[in-house]
């Protein structure tokens, strides 16, 4: 005779507890792989295809394996209790990658190494993840007495509940006052537990807990230590560390050098004190553009001297320094107090740790000069900050004759074809706000722009007598270098080889053009193959990817024939891609519109799990048929155009409370809203596939994971620089026209 199924109260947490891990060690492993990757976004895009794959793999594949085991608690805690060795391992292997991927120190590594390195170093923690939802759905369906269906089901809500609380967690407080090591081993003893919990018998359990409360404090103590310090001595091999700090930003590091020292930002140079030509050159050029600056916004880069050049000019009454990451005033404080002490000292500073664009949107003071002191487009991030809305924000706080002033890199004499392409568009982008527009040529091309005519002076002449007048203490602003980089003949070729073209597009925050331009540049320092990959990508046309996303899916759905549980697939797979697509919208949205998304991270993040919590809950108690499944995936297809539309008017807005109100309701809504739509899609496929198909318990969770994990490699790369928002969410669209239309066929035969 059967036994009775045993029914085990603190299941549902032990489930919670798998996607509350996967999801804090997804935030501290993608953290740690984008220092290794120094930040660019085509390695975001790396990550999370790498990632979605290994899972989709071990819940499709390796799952089935685990998931047949006779004793599905043994299975599930032996899984937990790998997971919990895992992720430490994982983030010492992405540490030590450096040693394999570069073996000279400081060097940059392409396309291709990110993805092996992404690819190797997540490979462990990732299949076991995926794993474990496969185990746990049969855990469930044997503890519960429940269909495979019932199981998937449920083991997707807890799933993502618990992802939803690790994202919020690990964003909020963890990553902010714990280091990695020490984020592992917090996480690994909670799984070490439910493991314990699973396959101990009960009077075993006290024994058990006790020996993992013994082990915690020397894990902590020793352990973590000596894991941290044994594994920065790989990532920096080859530099002299002083200092790491984690902030809600990114990974700050403080490297020593012969007379200096750098901070490092997510494996970059962001700034070196001291640094007398890069402060000089970033602050006085712009000044002398004015007659008597008497107010001076400095966004960014002001902890290398910048600040202090700035503060010569005599008339100078008040000074507004924006620095967005709190973090890095405090290694100004403890690592450069000699250079800024001084300066945070006087009376003429003030100091904003804010987005620099949401203070140009908050603040209703006006300014003579506003300088962009920032690194070029070569992120998402940081391409805000020179397109058409962002110009039009500092037009909007200038004074009468007033300037605005960035620069970016660039050559004494030889123009790459992929560096014009850049230096056009932002060009031909100032062109389309300020009517007078000036440049200085050199190893970076300072641009200088004014909202109304003879405002610029665009020969040195006027430039040496304010900069003797000033009695500017300077060493590379001086009266023998300015005539030499405004020679008319260089600036004239200069302006020739980045006039606009016709075709020459305008960088905007829902088309960031100029961030593509950018990954070109970068991706041409490694080999001509990848920028030819790049522009060949570039040059298909919308119109002909358009047909590319509507056929594939058309050809996959012909291909399955009458198969309705392959028709599930398709739409699990679909509803991944733009699941992953609206995650990025949202959150790029966010950061083009208000300029903080890092700070409003966790809520978004939380909001999109808990949505497909509500979602799967939601659908789980209602009836499921097929016409149901094709009405869900016409609104999944109908979703990313609703969201920008939905969007477009908070881009607009210029009501004063709007980002207090969008950052925690609006958005949040939209965030909870779009995950509730991919997780009732989801629980009525799986009640649909698993109807007609005796497959794995994780088979569909990994058709919706390898959807996803196209959606990760094919739209932060390349589709959402090259042709924006809407058209993206236009190719979204079309990636779900023909799972719809599959399946409203299949149900037009019963």
């Amino acid at each position: 005779m059967q036994a009775e199924p045993r029914r085990d109260a603190g299941l549902a947490a032990i489930l919670a507890l798998m996607g509350f891990s996967a999801t804090i060690g997804q935030i501290v492993l993608l953290r740690e792989l984008i220092v290794v990757f120094s930040g660019n976004e085509i390695s975001l895009g790396a990550m999370l295809a790498c990632w979605l794959f290994w899972t989709a793999a071990g819940s499709a594949v390796a799952g089935r394996f685990v998931a047949r085991r006779a004793d599905p608690r043994r299975a599930m805690a032996a899984l937990l209790a790998l997971l919990a060795a895992m992720f430490p391992a994982a983030i010492y292997a992405v540490r030590a990658s450096r040693v394999v991927f570069q073996p000279v120190p400081g060097e940059l590594l392409g396309p291709g190494a990110m993805l092996v390195t992404a690819a190797a170093t997540l490979s462990g923690f990732c299949l076991c993840s995926g794993c474990a939802f496969a185990a746990a759905s049969r855990l469930y369906a044997r503890e519960r007495a429940a269909s495979t269906a019932q199981a998937s089901g449920a083991v997707y809500l807890l799933e993502a509940a618990g992802a939803a609380l690790g994202g919020l967690l690990a964003s909020l407080v963890l990553i902010r006052f714990l280091g990695a090591f020490d984020i592992a081993i917090l996480a690994g003893l909670a799984n070490l537990g439910a493991a314990l919990r699973l396959a101990a018998p009960p009077r075993r359990r006290l024994v058990g807990a006790a020996i993992l409360a013994t082990l915690a404090l020397p894990a902590f103590a020793w352990l973590g230590p000596r894991l941290e310090q044994s594994s920065l001595a790989l990532l920096w091999r080859g530099f002299r560390l002083v200092g790491v700090r984690n902030s809600v930003y990114g990974n700050l590091a403080v490297i020593a050098n012969e007379g200096s020292r750098s901070i490092y930002e997510n494996g970059l140079v962001l700034q070196t004190v001291p640094d007398p030509a890069a402060a000089e050159e970033a602050v006085h050029y712009a000044l002398l553009q004015h007659p008597a600056p008497r107010r001076l916004l400095l966004i960014g880069g002001g902890i290398n001297g910048s600040l202090a050049q700035a503060l010569q000019h005599a008339t100078l009454e008040r000074v507004d320094y924006v620095e967005a990451d709190p973090a890095v005033i405090g290694l100004a404080r403890a690592y450069f107090s000699e250079a800024w002490a001084p300066v945070a000292a006087d009376a003429r500073i003030r100091v904003h740790t804010v987005d620099g664009r949401l203070f140009l949107k908050q603040t209703r003071e006006s300014f003579d000069v506003i300088i962009v002191n920032l690194p070029d487009p070569q992120t998402a991030q940081l391409n805000r900050f020179y397109t058409l809305e962002f110009f039009r924000e500092a037009a909007r706080r200038l004074s009468p004759g007033g300037v605005l002033s960035f620069q970016l890199r660039a050559s004494e004499n030889y123009i790459s074809p992929e560096l014009a392409a850049l230096l056009r568009s932002v060009n031909k982008t100032l062109r389309q706000v300020f009517p007078e527009v000036g440049t200085m040529p050199g190893q970076t091309v300072h641009f200088f722009a004014a909202m109304r005519a003879g405002v610029l002076t665009h020969g040195p002449g006027e430039l040496l007598e304010r900069l003797r007048a000033r009695r500017l203490a300077t060493e590379y602003v001086r009266e023998y270098f300015i005539p030499f980089r405004m020679m008319p003949d260089r600036v004239a070729d200069l302006e020739a080889q980045i006039r606009p073209e016709a075709r020459t597009p305008v960088n905007r925050d829902f088309a960031p053009v100029a961030y593509y331009f950018g990954t070109t540049l970068w991706s041409a320092q490694f080999s001509h193959a990848y920028r030819q990959w790049f522009d060949l990508a570039a040059g298909m046309g919308f119109g002909r990817l358009l047909l590319w996303f509507a056929a594939v899916p058309a050809v996959l759905a012909l291909a399955l024939g009458r198969s309705r549980r392959g028709c599930a697939a398709l739409a699990a797979g679909a509803t991944g891609f733009t699941m992953l697509g609206l995650e990025i919208l949202l959150l790029l949205a966010f950061q083009a519109i208000y300029g903080y998304v890092y700070h409003q991270l966790a809520m978004l993040t939380a909001a999109f799990m808990a949505g497909l919590a509500l979602g799967s809950w939601r659908a789980a108690r209602a009836r499921c048929s097929w016409p149901g499944l094709g009405g869900l995936q016409v609104a999944v297809a109908a979703a990313p155009l609703l969201l920008l539309a939905a969007l477009q008017p908070l881009a607009q807005a210029s009501w004063g409370a709007m980002p207090l109100v969008a950052s925690n309701l609006l958005f949040p809504v939209l965030a909870l809203g779009s995950g509730a739509l991919g997780g009732a899609q989801f629980i009525a496929a799986t009640r649909l596939f698993f109807a007609e198909s005796k497959a794995g318990p994780g088979a569909l969770y990994g058709a919706d994971l390898f959807g996803a994990c196209l959606g990760a490699l094919l739209l932060s790369a390349y589709v959402v620089p090259v042709f924006g928002f809407w058209r993206t969410a236009l190719l979204m669209a079309a990636a779900n026209a023909a799972p719809a239309a599959a399946i409203f066929a299949r149900f037009a035969r019963r």
